[in-house]
């Protein structure tokens, strides 16, 4: 089973990664940060004790570890785990909509470099 309790097939794999997600949507002026579970060139989940609905259009901006690069764009929230499910984290799945050429070249970068580091079983 995956990181996020999910195993559909899906597009792209899935690499695990923790990173601090800023998010905004309609609703809220300010940014709301919570911890992503992982990642692909797709979309990522984000851990949250209040996901938005399925459907939802979400603003997203996250860093590289080290900070140098601003990654930011359009999500849509495609799945939603609510809090109490059992084996389940929490949070949503928010598939990438709107990333500009160099933000989307940032993602794939993350999602190679983690993957050819990654232990194998």
């Amino acid at each position: 089973m995956s990181d996020d309790g999910y195993d559909e097939k899906r597009k792209h794999p899935r690499t695990p990664l923790s990173l601090l997600v800023q998010f905004r949507f309609n609703t809220f002026e300010d940014f709301l940060a919570e911890y992503s579970v992982n990642i692909s060139p797709g979309g990522m989940f984000i851990h949250t004790d209040q996901p938005l609905e399925e459907g939802s259009m979400v603003y997203l901006q996250f860093s590289l570890k080290d900070g140098s690069r601003l990654i930011e764009g359009m999500g849509k929230v495609v799945r939603v785990n609510p809090p109490g499910v059992k084996d389940r984290v929490c949070g949503m799945g928010v598939e990438f909509v709107s990333f500009d050429e160099e933000s989307m070249a940032l993602i794939n970068e993350i999602c190679a470099q983690r993957e050819a580091t990654r232990p194998r079983n």
